[in-house]
């Protein structure tokens, strides 16, 4: 978005053409400066073009249609008005460095850089140069390009957009606000400012910015789209649909330029709605479309297909870091990969120790996802506890509180926690059935947890909460609990094993009957539960059982 706004040279290098040619280009087009003028590149192509059928066309005409054409963005219709110059007998020496800049806006870098070759030695030439260099990643020619840039603002805007995109917004905010000193007329230069504002989190500041450019120019697509996604991150996403709702109503020219990336923010605003049709075309087109799409495919629980998206991704800013940790953290969760979560633990240590991330909200969840995957949850709960106030109803961050809290053996916060939980998808997970039921037995409560395991169908992971039950009612002293959890699982897995921790509950149970700390009502659902075994063992036992139970007149 940057970059197609930080092309005043183009402007400029046409603006020297139009002046040198003079009255001959009012003769040929005689209105096309007035469309122009008002930024109606439409109603300046019907000119140009009626001009070109009528017989009035030439090498003019068809370099103003690419002008037009490349304004509007519609870069290829641009690309082709050039490439037939090109094939003329003495081609303008414009035409080069223009289909150069269409290359470039399409994608095809190294036709760019091939055509550049054959451009004459221009600011511009320069400027493209730069970029192109950013594209490749060369570094060393982009500090030989950054060094040949001088002191005029489209090689100061350029330079800005360099900074935009590597990450730099603060230096991009600080050539901008040097520039606006200057030229308070250049009112677009507001929408790059607040776009960097954004990029920082200041959504509240990127609106007061914006809202400067949008007073003299209320239907910009690129601004309402702004203003549509800072609404999005202070309120909802049917606040920024509606934002986006009237750029679509207007249906101007206007919002043909970056129809693609509204596209795109739709999808976002509507919680991921349509992200199969929309997302897949515009990777690699709209940067942040690849992670979008990862995020979709995350929320639906298809591990597999996120990775493959992003596992040749190289990470350049702290979201691709994070989503890439994301996806090797499920990765190595779903397929018991210890070099996945390591690799997962890394990139989250990498951005929640980065300078520029530490004392920022994901800068602390990445580095509490790092200290969750080593198990040091005292290091977990310092960074959750310094961000829970900006997650108090998410029911994810909720999720990882209550599992941290219940690790470092704080049940009661931790139940709490859980049950205000409201998400139906995380309720069923095995991971918050198995927490949440060991908070009930910690907590005296083994008969919730008991509940928990007869919801769930019978599967391999009620089998093992079946397991956790009798464990921890054992250990906790919840013999009754224990006893009828150990009878279940003798019945599904005749483990020798489920035997004796049976017996065992049952003779605690016993006990505490004996000295008044349980039901005496319970003696009868144990000696039932006993006999469900045929183990010799059993009839002494019950035998004991029965003669206190007759000594003492409780009914069996």
């Amino acid at each position: 978005m940057i970059l197609s706004r930080a092309k005043p040279a183009i402007n400029g290098d046409k603006k020297d053409g139009k002046e040198k040619s003079g009255s001959a280009n009012k003769k040929q087009v005689p209105k096309t400066e007035e469309f122009l003028a008002k930024r109606d590149y439409t109603g300046a192509m019907a000119v140009l073009e009626f001009n070109r059928h009528s017989g009035k066309g030439g090498e003019d005409v068809d370099m103003w249609l690419g002008y037009c054409a490349f304004h509007m963005g519609d870069y290829k219709r641009a690309m082709l008005e050039y490439e037939a110059l090109t094939h003329s007998k003495s081609p303008p020496k414009s035409v080069w460095i223009n289909l150069a800049c269409c290359y470039f806006y399409l994608g095809m870098y190294s036709d760019s850089e091939k055509i550049c070759d054959k451009a004459e030695k221009t600011r511009l030439k320069t400027r493209l140069l730069f970029h192109l260099a950013h594209k490749f990643g060369d570094e060393k020619k982009l500090m030989q390009y950054h060094q040949e840039l001088e002191d005029v603002i489209e090689d100061q805007l350029s330079l800005a957009s360099i900074h935009y995109l590597r990450s730099h917004y603060q230096e991009a905010i600080d050539i901008y606000k040097r520039i606006l000193l200057d030229n308070r007329e250049y009112l677009a230069l507001n929408v790059y400012v607040a776009l960097c504002y954004y990029k920082l989190d200041y959504y509240d500041v990127s609106q007061e910015v914006l809202a400067v450019y949008l007073q003299h120019f209320p239907d910009s697509a690129i601004a309402i789209n702004l203003k549509a996604c800072n609404h999005f991150r202070l309120y909802n996403g049917k606040a920024a649909e509606q934002e986006l709702k009237s750029l679509q109503d207007q249906a101007t020219s206007s919002f043909t330029f970056g129809k693609d990336l509204i596209k795109h923010n739709l999808v976002v605003f509507r919680n991921g709605e349509g992200a199969l049709q929309i997302l897949p075309p515009l990777v690699d087109v709209i940067p942040e479309a690849r992670l979008n799409l990862v995020i979709y495919y995350l929320r639906q629980d298809d591990v597999n297909e996120a990775y493959a998206l992003i596992k040749d991704l190289e990470p350049t800013v702290p979201q691709e870091y994070i989503l890439k940790g994301v996806v090797n953290a499920a990765v190595g969760q779903e397929n018991g990969s210890r070099e996945h979560l390591k690799i997962a633990q890394q990139y989250f240590q990498l951005v929640g120790g980065s300078a520029s991330e530490c004392d920022t909200i994901p800068g602390r969840q990445c580095m509490a996802a790092c200290f969750f995957l080593l198990k040091q949850f005292d290091d977990v709960l310092l960074y959750l506890n310094s961000i829970k106030s900006y997650y108090y109803n998410d029911d994810v961050f909720n999720f990882d509180y209550g599992q941290a809290k219940a690790a470092v053996g704080n049940y009661q916060e931790a139940e709490e926690i859980f049950l205000n939980i409201t998400n139906e998808k995380l309720k069923i997970d095995y991971a918050y059935l198995s927490w949440l039921a060991r908070c009930f037995i910690m907590n005296s409560k083994a008969r919730l947890a008991w509940e928990l395991y007869l919801k769930m169908e019978t599967s391999g992971e009620s089998f093992s909460l079946l397991q956790l039950i009798a464990n921890d009612c054992y250990k906790m002293g919840q013999f009754y609990y224990a006893a009828k959890a150990f009878d279940m699982l003798e019945r599904l897995d005749p483990n020798p094993e489920y035997w004796e921790g049976k017996r065992g509950a049952a003779v605690g149970l016993f006990q505490m009957i004996i000295a008044g700390r349980e039901d005496r009502q319970a003696l009868a659902d144990i000696i039932q539960i006993l006999r469900n075994t045929s183990n010799p063992q059993v009839e002494h036992i019950v035998k004991v059982m029965k003669k206190w139970a007759k000594d003492n007149r409780v009914p069996v």
